[in-house]
């Protein structure tokens, strides 16, 4: 995937809660500061499950309730609010996207929010975009407080996505995924799959503690798949503000990057080749491998978010 080096990017969405750095590619920090929050949901937090799981610890909660994380937060004061000057000055084109994380991060974001504008707009709704922040070590969301073991996460109390940037080098060296920008793209437009989700109210469907090979939340999570595949079907049609799309060549490669990645945050894989078990149906909440490459198929094949009702009656989950 490469994006269009004269292409503005806009970085107006993106608090970075990071302390000082230089913000270049492996996670440097751009800077800023986070306000303290209240309870709610993570996302991505299958990789917490089994942390807690193994090491023991309190539980991850399901849809409006409340979850506390293992490990100490950093950088962080009740009161004190993000500053997205640093950002902006970082990350300008899409030139700065091509060699840069944080920059190639906002550019997905941009193409994200684009996306979803046009497919709001044509069924007469209004889309509002959610904020995405970059913090380090851990964070206070209007869900609780999280740890960066939690992975990428959006939080349905305050309707914003949060990311520590090292994830993505997790996912390389512990979870052996392939990576590259596309791979890195699906995890973000994941967890934006969430956001449209909750714009949608299909988020309160799902009840706290809801697990097994048919839950809400095993649903909810393929559906967020499938959502962020269809994103990927339009991503080299989305247009910046000048007309012309931000993203530029995505290539087949790409394709079976993001398939890797859906891959490798399966329960199963999870269950079996981190967590050292055997693959238990009655605690999945993400769904297998196979189901989360499916819908991200589904969505990618068809750019159709209609076509992503995993809730459905009688649907083939897979």
């Amino acid at each position: 995937m490469r994006f269009n080096e004269n292409a503005d990017l806009d970085t107006s969405q993106i608090d970075d809660l990071r302390g000082g750095g230089g913000g270049r590619r492996g996670g440097g920090a751009l800077g800023g500061r986070v306000a303290a929050g209240g309870g709610g949901l993570g996302i991505i937090g299958l990789i917490l499950y089994f942390l807690i799981s193994q090491l023991g610890g309190s539980g991850l909660g399901g849809p409006g309730g409340g979850f506390e994380l293992p490990g100490g937060l950093t950088g962080l004061s009740s009161g004190q609010t993000a500053d997205t000057s640093q950002a902006a000055q970082a990350c300008r084109t899409g030139a700065d996207a091509n060699t840069q994380l944080d920059c190639e991060v906002v550019a997905v974001v941009n193409s994200l929010d684009g996306y979803w504008t046009d497919a709001f707009a044509r069924s007469g709704q209004t889309y509002q975009p959610p904020r995405t922040n970059f913090f380090t070590g851990g964070v206070n969301t209007a869900c609780g407080s999280a740890s960066s073991a939690v992975g990428p996460f959006y939080c349905p109390g305050d309707n914003e996505v949060y990311i520590d940037l090292t994830f993505f080098e997790e996912l390389e060296t512990r979870f052996g995924a392939q990576g590259g920008p596309f791979a890195r793209a699906y995890v973000m437009a994941h967890e934006y799959g969430h956001h449209i989700q909750a714009l949608l109210g299909t988020t309160s469907r799902v009840r706290s503690g809801d697990v097994g090979p048919t839950s809400g939340s095993v649903r909810l999570e393929l559906q967020a798949d499938c959502y962020a595949g269809v994103w990927a079907n339009h991503a080299t049609t989305v247009p910046t503000s000048s007309g012309r799309p931000l993203i530029v060549e995505v290539t087949q490669d790409d394709v079976a990057a993001a398939l890797d990645t859906a891959e490798r945050i399966g329960d199963d894989f999870i269950q079996t080749q981190l967590g050292g078990g055997q693959v238990d149906e009655s605690q999945f909440s993400h769904g297998s491998s196979a189901q989360r490459e499916l819908w991200y198929t589904a969505g990618y094949e068809t750019g159709d978010p209609s076509q992503c009702d995993t809730f459905a009656r009688g649907v083939d989950l897979g």
